[in-house]
């Protein structure tokens, strides 16, 4: 006989059915198994990442440094922190540029989480006036071999030079005499607020890095200025690197202070990266140029001038208006003196007025003086700098004046040839005109005159095919006289010439 036994579906597959005796034991082997998985899980994740590396960011600063560049500093700085870069390395090759945009680096550099590195790059560049003062707020300041720093005096670029020599301060007071010597008094007290200034400043840069501070004031008070070699035998700088590769070698180890506490710097192995302007970046450093806006303002207004004054023909309005626009943006960033940019406005007024005003050329030279003294004061700040490096160039002013005036003369010599040519249009140009008559009948007469037929009348009878001069004109009606029967009094009315 066949006995059936009953079994659990589950311990077919589970094993036996869990009771409470083996509950807690199952429970352990689950929380083993689930450790064990953790554990893998852990190993293999700490395998496969691979150590964080360093990264350093590269910045150049080549040219006259201006608002845009110190906008792109400090854009590129924030970005940096955000990113957590280990640190900053800005290559400088510049002239100088202006006080405020200086400033501006520098409070940058002097509030910067990250240290930041001026290095002097390549062989052959420089890091004068505005460059030295951003050299010496560095957390650390190097140099490439060939290189050289300092000329740090400030210069006032819309300031005129005295036209006055040491002789004639030696001269006979006179009134005159006297109210220029209180304006070169006034004039040497304001130069020696800003060298006192400027050399406060950085000697205060120079005693927060522990840097030469006799040498600064050399650099202000003297334009003085230092080769590579000479600057690190001063103290002035930190190290000389023939280039990245040697700069990120020697830094490596080096102890900076940010932000009060005092960091070591691990250069070995870091990732550089260069960063480059973007196209804003590009764009406002290119308009930001004096001498590119002075350009564009120009092209503007007379683009704007020739539009109104030949309206239609489209393509000198629209370039006019952008470059207008965009003069405008840059005068918006720049140092603008406004009543040098009215005084240009001003002259340009003049001269084009010149074209509709019989003076005689007095109003187009008046034009061109204030025209030529708006441009040289355009821009008007305080730099730290040889003055030509960020205001409108001297050559550039006086081409476009040149060419104005050669053009303004032109315009004279042009109006005053065509008031002296005789009249080809209009009514004028009909006196004296000689024609023929066609008929006169029923007191209508009619006559040819410059290829056209026009309704006359004359004080004599005039018969078809007889030559005719014009008079008068009066509406659409001439007044014409018979040639022939003027010609015949005239025979008549001379005397009598015998040969003898």
């Amino acid at each position: 006989m066949l006995s059936f036994v009953r079994r659990n579906n589950y311990s077919i597959f589970f094993g036996p059915p869990i009771t409470c005796d083996n509950n807690f034991t199952m429970m352990t082997r689950f929380f083993t198994l689930l450790s064990i998985l953790l554990l893998l899980t852990m190993s293999v994740s700490s395998f496969s990442q691979s150590p964080i590396k360093a990264k350093a960011w590269v910045l150049d600063i080549d040219g006259a440094i201006g608002p845009a560049t110190a906008a792109y500093f400090t854009r590129t700085l924030k970005e940096a922190t955000m990113s957590n870069i280990n640190l900053l390395i800005l290559r400088i090759d510049t002239p100088g540029g202006l006080d405020s945009a200086m400033r501006d680096i520098i409070q940058a550099i002097i509030a910067s989480p990250i240290p930041i590195v001026s290095y002097v790059s390549p062989a052959g560049a420089r890091a004068a006036s505005a460059g030295t003062y951003i050299l010496y707020a560095s957390h650390v300041a190097a140099m490439a071999p060939g290189t050289n720093l300092g000329a740090a005096t400030p210069v006032q670029i819309s300031s005129l030079q005295n036209p006055f020599s040491e002789a004639d301060k030696d001269s006979p007071a006179t009134p005159t005499a006297a109210k220029e010597e209180e304006k070169t008094v006034a004039k040497d007290t304001m130069t020696k607020k800003m060298v006192n200034d400027a050399e406060a400043y950085l000697r205060s840069l120079a005693q927060l890095r522990g840097r030469n501070v006799d040498w600064a004031t050399q650099a202000v008070r003297e334009s003085a200025s230092l080769s590579a070699a000479d600057a690190l035998a001063k103290g002035v700088i930190d190290l000389i690197a023939t280039d990245l590769t040697d700069l990120l070698t020697r830094l490596e180890g080096r102890q900076v202070k940010v932000q009060e506490k005092t960091q070591s710097l691990s250069t070995q192995g870091v990732i550089v990266e260069i960063q480059e302007p973007n196209w804003r970046d590009r764009f406002l450093l290119v308009i930001t140029d004096p001498n590119v806006a002075y350009l564009l303002m120009l092209i503007g207004i007379y683009g704007l001038f020739f539009e109104f004054y030949s309206p239609g023909t489209v393509v000198p309005g629209v370039v006019g208006g952008i470059a207008l626009l965009m003069a405008l943006l840059a005068f918006q960033i720049l140092p603008i003196n406004y009543g040098g940019l009215a005084l240009i406005l001003l002259g340009i007024t003049f001269m084009i007025s010149e074209a509709f005003l019989p003076s005689f050329g007095v109003v187009g030279l008046g034009g061109i003086i204030a025209f030529i003294i708006g441009s040289i004061i355009l821009i008007d700040d305080g730099l730290p700098m040889d003055e030509m490096s960020f205001g409108i160039s001297r050559p550039l002013i006086a081409g476009i004046a040149l060419t104005t005036a050669i053009l303004f003369l032109l315009l004279i010599h042009l109006l005053i040839k065509t008031r002296r040519r005789p009249v080809v249009s209009g009514r004028e140009q009909l006196i004296g005109a000689e024609g023929e008559c066609l008929s006169n009948d029923d007191h209508k007469l009619r006559v040819y005159v410059r290829s056209e037929m026009w309704n006359a009348h004359s004080p004599i009878p005039l018969t078809p095919g007889q030559r005719v001069r014009v008079i008068a004109v009066e509406n659409l009606t001439l007044t014409v006289e018979a040639i022939e029967l003027n010609s015949a009094l005239e025979i008549k009315s001379s005397p009598m010439v015998t040969p003898w």
